[in-house]
């Protein structure tokens, strides 16, 4: 089989492209969320914590104070952006719990599958043809049975 026959059997495959729209959507939805953590919640937990604003929140490496991430990157200071750091951890922990919320409804609306029925024959331990689980003689050989 040649190598672009391959990548294109590969490629139409249903789980790729279920896999493909999932990370579209996935990607879309990282945006929304990151949107409202950085829009909405930050806001609101920078007012309720006295005004600090966490996407400010930063440590020069060489000690000295600088007005904002981008003036100490401007003077080729190295920073460890700690705001950021707790801006994205509260980004992931909301996607993480709209995620465990929408699998836990989803698994609510899965049916479980119903119980198998009841056998309706068994074979005969002579001649292994199938009789009536009622029966007490194989119909073909006659064997008697032990009652089920």
């Amino acid at each position: 089989m040649s190598f672009v026959k391959e990548f294109r059997d590969f490629a139409v495959r249903g789980n790729v492209v279920d896999m493909a729209v999932g990370i579209i959507i996935g990607a879309a939805f990282g945006k929304i969320v990151a949107s409202m953590v950085s829009d909405i919640l930050m806001p609101v937990i920078g007012l309720v914590t006295g005004g600090v604003d966490f996407k400010g929140m930063f440590y020069a490496l060489d000690g000295k104070t600088y007005e904002s991430i981008e003036a100490a990157k401007a003077a080729g200071v190295g920073t460890v952006n700690y705001g950021l750091f707790i801006t994205t951890v509260i980004d992931f922990v909301i996607i993480a719990f709209v995620i465990f919320m929408m699998i836990r409804q989803m698994n609510k609306l899965k049916k479980a599958a119903p119980p198998p029925p009841p056998p309706n024959s068994r074979d005969c331990p002579r001649c292994l043809m199938p009789i009536p689980i009622q029966a007490s003689r194989c119909g073909h050989c006659t064997t008697e049975l032990k009652p089920a």
